[in-house]
């Protein structure tokens, strides 16, 4: 029997995903399942992507659908839920049940990479779905965090503050990016800080992967820094996803 997953969000070429599965599903013998990737120019358009496929049992999802799809959901996990955000959505009898495997996933990769200084301090540059999974596994990570965002009433501070105070970044050791600046095919974009004010003692980790090395991982290591993208988050929280699909 045919079983259908894939990845919504406003633009999806770029992602690994479908790659990822495709092999999974080769490797394991799973001849009838596939993985496909559903740009939505918005939300709303999920309703006609489920009717066109009744064959999907799962789907990921990216940027910016993390908080809007919460609307569509018949059921969402408590984490899910306490998190604020769903990258993973399980479909049963045409009832969708949304799940959080980010926040996990980025607490995995971060604990094994970060050695946690004395005194550490977090910015999380962005203040949407990504930027609370992360901030759940900050808060598990016992790291002190601040939000950055474009506006004020997102976050902690603007851009424009961080570059009226020089202590903000030098005195945070540990910087997320968890926008798409820098993502494929906007490789030029960067979060808009005084890389400058970067050093040996910072580690710089961006949750885009595509590229492998982005702009702001590029400007931040040529000042020294520790960097790490993606990747390897993508991975965890992948194979998370497939554990919920076949629960």
């Amino acid at each position: 029997m045919e079983k259908k997953f894939g990845l919504i969000g406003s633009a999806v070429s770029h992602s690994f995903s479908k790659a990822y599965f495709d092999e999974k599903f080769f490797n394991e013998g799973l001849r009838d399942y596939h993985y496909d990737l559903y740009p939505l120019k918005s939300v709303d358009e999920l309703k006609t992507l489920l009717a066109e496929n009744p064959e999907l049992y799962g789907l990921n999802v990216t940027i910016p659908y993390k908080e809007q799809v919460l609307k569509f959901l018949h059921d969402i996990d408590p984490f899910a839920k306490t998190v604020g955000a769903v990258n993973v959505i399980k479909i049963t009898e045409g009832k969708l049940k949304g799940f959080n495997t980010d926040s996990d996933a980025f607490y995995e990769s971060v604990a094994k990479w970060f050695p946690k200084p004395k005194g550490s301090k977090a910015l999380s540059l962005g203040s949407g779905g990504s930027s609370k999974a992360v901030q759940i596994a900050l808060k598990k990570l016992d790291i002190p965090f601040k939000i950055v965002s474009r506006e004020k009433t997102l976050g902690d501070y603007t851009y424009e503050e961080l570059e009226k105070d020089d202590s903000i970044l030098s005195s945070s050791n540990l910087l997320i990016n968890t926008t798409p600046l820098g993502m494929s095919p906007d490789m030029n974009a960067m979060p808009p800080i005084n890389y400058e004010q970067l050093g040996t003692s910072h580690w710089v980790y961006d949750l885009i992967y595509n590229p492998a090395r982005t702009k702001f991982l590029q400007k931040s290591e040529m000042r020294g820094t520790t960097i790490k993208n993606g990747l390897e988050m993508l991975h965890i929280q992948a194979e998370k996803a497939w554990g919920i699909w076949n629960s």
